[in-house]
């Protein structure tokens, strides 16, 4: 509508307004107030009927009154001294017999939100807490809150309210506004709940500067007897405004989980989801009753995850990848659930498709990976490229299989597919380096269809790092080279800067001459500074020498025997509960997340039996004969200094168990360790200490032996789980049945010498199993032989079967060294048990 329409339009509706021939006719009029309403909803201003708008409202019609009040609320800021001519109208529609009118004048009183209407709103408001009707007494409540919000520093308590005995509020919790604010705790006992849970957000707004309302024993109570007359809302606002409270003995604490035993299998969403995060607020210091809570909610969740509304199943995903992080299998068999429809958004196929990597087991994981190559050639490329980076992920533990699929996706030949599968290539030999063969041998013609920059970037580091492997490295990066000034990418210029430099490291003849014509260009014609330093910086490092360019570029190769555990023991529920029912889990949306439970090169689906759970406990240790020059502990001492407890807080990652590994001097190899270097994030090998110096030190090293000959034949995902059920936590192992077997593993020993300041040591652990007799144990049985052929026979039977174990503890403390020893060879014949009787009868 041009601007001239829409001014005859105001005029014509203005003389409408003001015929007394339209007025006489009730259904006429309304019309016309329906047509003014009508024009203002589409954009047309309407201001100038505002008078006519303002008689409008003095009739008894409920429709026409709705309407007129529309149009006030939306208009009374731009004439506020007009607005004033509502107010006799609106006052006495508060004093209507009508409950429905009454209710309407107030809310809309109370809409107006001009400062110059406070003192004529103030009583109609006080008298609206008094209604006889609840309707009226909800717009009442509500009112005190816009109100506020409008003048917090106003005096909206002169009028005088009594003191309510049975919410029992005290002088010294309440506002300034101490009449209002006590007359709203009265209401929290009204017979309608959707009274109590406006007055619990009118307090909530008053009293923001005072951190809420107050909830104290008395109100906790009311609150949670009532919750099942609330609706869906208001039970989420009560269960919200209950985790302040906290009970004081537990008793109470169990009677109030009982309360909330039946909203925690809500069929409603949000309502499970405040109960849930009530529930772990209250149970913060008893572990075990929150995963139970988590294990009922299961339910709940999945239904959420079908939900109708898109909105509620992308909410429902990101809160079960909270959920994960603590209960590994919480969703294992119910991974189908998370299967992709073909109509869902892009968003959601994304979410669930983590949240699938996150369940991938050594049984659904065929079944897995076939349903995600299916949706690699998904018509939106986001999703494409995201079920690739899923592959890849659940590549870091079955390598071989993904390895297959992501190589077939590559014959394919399509731009978005290629990118990402180099990509997702890049990120999997970087953490299993056992793939580099496999990757190397599939990268020649992949430059052809890539056209990114991501793509890109990730083939040069391939090729700069596997260059020798890659028989057509130099061609390629030299293409990449003779197009250096068309380039538009910083970063492929920059990541073609070092792989150039890093293949000349080990194929100088056929890189020498276009290095040089690369550096030439970057240094002299290139404008963009970061890429003509970076230029500058290898050029300068070329110049000092060969051996020290390698040293810079070149780290360490890991050996492909070793797998590397990826991703992170199970965490405690306190670490995420805060932010559980928040917006916190959905604003991290496009963050990936690694599996809590991921075991290389299997997945961890063990579940430890009752005996096992019986037999590996941390509660009374025995002692363990060391070298380590400690007394025996007298009868007479405290026997809780001998109660030994073990953490996996804080982690250590694979980096950081490397460089304290190494940190200590005199590293040096021992014949086991001869030819099996491996760099991805530890060193093999054994640390020789002069006893004299170890007290001098604040850690301690030390050897010892373990009879447990079939330990190679544990499978890894077995190894894991019984080691995590005592919070030790393997960082990598060889494959079973495989010679020599290690298994490096760390953590956190807690000894209560004392009530006040337990100690807490760090412990670094290697296991090794030859399947031959070590050298030491060989000598020791041949100084024993002299004193019997019993323990000739003993040594020669038990040499061959012994596990090295060697430790490293930071600081120093004997006795939780010993203790861990107790639980580490306990451990070990636990899972050795069968498979050593079954193996000692296979010999006989």
């Amino acid at each position: 509508m041009s601007y001239l329409e829409s001014e005859d339009t105001v005029k014509e509706l203005k003389r409408s307004l003001s015929n007394p021939n339209i007025q006489s006719d009730p259904l006429r009029y309304r019309n016309t107030v329906h047509k003014v309403v009508r024009m203002m909803s589409q954009g047309l201003d309407v201001s100038g009927l505002f008078s006519e708008m303002v008689k409008a409202c003095a009739t008894v019609d409920v429709v026409q009154k709705k309407l007129v009040y529309v149009f006030l609320c939306s208009y009374a800021t731009l004439n506020p001294e007009l607005s004033l001519l509502v107010i006799n109208t609106l006052r006495k529609d508060c004093q209507d017999a009508n409950p429905m009118i009454r209710s309407l004048a107030l809310r809309n009183m109370t809409n107006l939100r001009l400062p110059s209407l406070v003192e004529y709103v103030q009583q109609p408001l006080t008298a609206g807490l008094k209604d006889r009707a609840a309707c009226v007494r909800r717009v009442a409540v509500l009112g005190w809150a816009k109100l506020y919000k409008l003048q917090p520093n106003s005096e909206i308590g002169a009028f005088v309210c009594s003191t309510l005995d049975l919410c029992k509020i005290t002088s010294e919790e309440l506002h300034p506004d101490a009449s209002v604010v006590n007359e709203l705790y009265s209401l929290l006992r009204d017979s309608d709940p959707v009274v109590m849970v406006n007055c619990l957000r009118a307090l909530e707004e008053i009293l923001k500067d005072e951190g809420g309302v107050v909830i104290n024993k008395p109100i906790a109570h009311h609150l949670l007897n009532r919750l099942k007359e609330c609706d869906v809302w208001g039970q989420s606002d009560v269960l919200r405004i209950l985790q302040r409270y906290r009970p004081h003995t537990e008793d109470e604490l169990f009677d109030i989980l009982s309360l909330l035993d039946a909203s925690l299998v809500s069929p409603h969403p949000q309502v499970m989801a405040a109960t849930l995060s009530l529930f772990l607020s209250l149970t913060s210091g008893l572990p075990a009753v929150s995963l139970a809570a988590l294990e009922r909610v299961r339910g709940p969740l999945l239904a959420a995850c079908g939900s109708g509304s898109r909105e509620m199943r992308f909410t429902a995903l990101c809160h079960i990848q909270l959920l994960l992080r603590s209960l590994p299998d919480l969703l294992g068999a119910h991974y189908k659930r998370f299967f992709c429809g073909y109509a869902e958004p892009a968003y959601i196929k994304q979410r669930k498709m983590q949240v699938l990597v996150e369940l991938v087991n050594d049984e659904n994981v065929d079944l897995l990976l076939d349903e995600l190559k299916s949706y690699c050639t998904d018509v939106n490329a986001e999703t494409a490229q995201a079920a690739i980076s899923a592959i890849g992920g659940i590549g870091r533990s079955y390598s071989d299989k993904c390895l297959e699929i992501l190589t077939g996706l590559l014959g394919l030949k399509q731009e978005h597919i290629t990118s990402a599968v180099v990509q997702t290539m890049r990120d999997l030999v970087w953490v299993c380096p056992q793939c580099s063969d496999t990757v190397c041998s599939a990268l020649d013609g992949c430059e052809e269809t890539l056209q990114d920059s991501q793509g890109r970037q990730a083939l040069l580091w391939l090729l700069g790092v596997y260059g020798d492997r890659v028989s057509g490295a130099p061609y390629t990066l030299e293409v990449f080279i003779d197009a250096v000034r068309s380039e538009t990418s910083l970063g492929v210029k920059m990541e073609l800067l070092t792989a150039a430099t890093r293949l000349f490291l080990s194929r100088p003849a056929e890189t020498q001459d276009m290095l040089g014509r690369l550096l030439h260009y970057c240094i002299e014609e290139e404008t963009d500074m970061c890429v003509r330093d970076q230029a500058r910086l290898y050029y300068r490092l070329l110049q000092s020498g060969i051996e020290k360019t390698r040293k810079v570029l070149q780290g360490h190769r890991s050996d492909p025997s070793l797998g590397v555990l990826i991703g992170r023991p199970a965490e405690p529920v306190s670490q995420w509960a805060h932010c559980f029912n928040m917006l916190e889990p959905l604003q991290h949306s496009a963050i990936k997340t690694e599996p809590a439970s991921r075991a290389s090169p299997l997945h961890s689906t063990y579940d430890p039996s009752a005996e096992l759970q019986a037999n590996l406990t941390t509660g009374k240790l025995e002692e363990v004969n060391l070298d380590l020059g400690v007394q025996p502990a007298s009868s007479s001492e405290d026997s809780s200094a001998d109660v030994v407890s073990l953490s996996l807080t804080p982690t250590i990652s694979p980096e950081e168990f490397e460089r304290l590994w190494l940190q200590r001097r005199g590293v040096t190899a021992g014949p086991d360790d001869a030819g099996t270097p491996w760099r991805a994030g530890f060193l093999l090998g054994r640390r020789v200490q002069d006893p004299e110096q170890r007290e001098e030190n604040e850690s301690v090293c030390v050897t010892d032996y373990v009879y447990c000959p079939a330990i190679h034949q544990c499978s890894p995902q077995s190894l894991q789980a019984a080691m995590q059920l005592l919070n030790i936590q393997p960082l990598a192992f060889t494959p079973p049945r495989t010679l020599p077997w290690r298994v490096y593993l760390y953590t956190h020993t807690h000894r209560g010498d004392t009530t006040s300041n337990p100690t807490v040591t760090l412990v670094l652990a290697e296991l090794l199993y030859t399947g031959e007799a070590d050298s030491e144990v060989r000598g020791a049985a041949a100084e024993e032989t002299s004193s019997g052929n019993d323990v000739e026979e003993e040594n020669g039977s038990t040499s061959k079967g012994r596990v090295k174990v060697t430790l490293e503890q930071r600081p120093r403390d004997d006795r939780a060294l010993q203790g861990f020893l107790s639980i580490l060879t306990e451990l070990l014949h636990t899972l050795t048990a069968g498979k050593s009787s079954t193996q000692e009868k296979e010999i006989m």
